[in-house]
């Protein structure tokens, strides 16, 4: 008795498949939201502007701040974007019919959309590299820093983009956490002045830890040998843990055929 090919809806996917095939397509749907594109620096500059007005010594500081909350409110547009496809268009499940493994599409989102916005992230590195003096090996550390955190925000994010069945209520939650989160602790200002007994929360949460890393390489913050620990083990940690929830999270949420 022969038995039919099952067909490819229900043919095991590889790990990470189409991880590739997605990215592009994503950089070409971004690349089309020149309005988003342009108005992606706003709030980086709007603080830079006044960091330079206030204290024009701590420029340095700030653009390293800044270079490090883009990357991590890159985030909040998986978020945006996961949501938009799965509750407006509904074509996440058309796109996760065929052999495309449910990380691969989730990967594919979040790098599309960093190569797309990856270039006014690169001028702002470039000028904290030229304004701040940044050795190579700084320079590499804010290069791999800025990567960890967004791995983290991006994997958050495509993780909050399942809780939403109504894209009116994203908005306002995902501007509040990523804006908080990366704004209010010492991100665009020395770690050295932000409250004491707050300064172990500080180091916990990813994009204030890889500033204030970074602010230790430059002689900008002065860090123990266990807050330099936390603040280290606890970035790689905790982008680890949520990395791996999210692609648990991917497969767990996939629609069957």
């Amino acid at each position: 008795m022969r038995t039919s090919t099952p067909p490819a809806t229900l043919r095991p996917t590889r790990p990470f498949g189409g991880t590739g095939a997605f990215l592009w397509t994503e950089v070409l749907v971004q690349a089309h939201e020149s309005l988003a594109m342009a108005t992606s620096m706003v709030t980086q500059t709007v603080l830079l502007v006044f960091v330079y007005i206030l204290n024009p010594g701590l420029i340095g500081v700030a653009l390293i701040g800044a270079v490090i909350f883009s990357a991590f409110t890159l985030g909040q547009r998986v978020l945006n974007e996961a949501a938009y496809i799965r509750i407006d268009h509904k074509a996440n499940d058309l796109y996760l019919a065929g052999p495309m493994s449910a990380e691969g599409y989730f990967l594919g989102m979040a790098g599309g959309i960093l190569i797309v916005y990856l270039a006014p992230i690169a001028l702002l590195g470039g000028l904290a590299v030229v304004v701040g003096h940044l050795s190579l090996t700084t320079s590499l550390a804010l290069l791999g820093l800025a990567g960890l955190v967004w791995l983290f925000s991006a994997s958050v994010g495509y993780i909050f983009s399942t809780f939403f069945r109504d894209n009116r209520a994203i908005w306002a939650y995902a501007s509040l956490f990523f804006n908080v989160f990366g704004v209010l602790p010492p991100v665009f200002y020395p770690f050295g002045y932000f409250p004491e007994v707050l300064r172990p929360l500080a180091l916990v949460m990813p994009p204030s830890a890889a500033a204030a890393l970074l602010q230790s390489l430059i002689g900008a913050a002065t860090l123990s040998s266990g807050q330099t620990a936390l603040a280290a083990v606890g970035l790689v940690a905790e982008t680890v843990i949520v990395f791996v929830v999210a692609i648990f999270w991917a497969r767990r949420t996939v629609r069957g055929p």
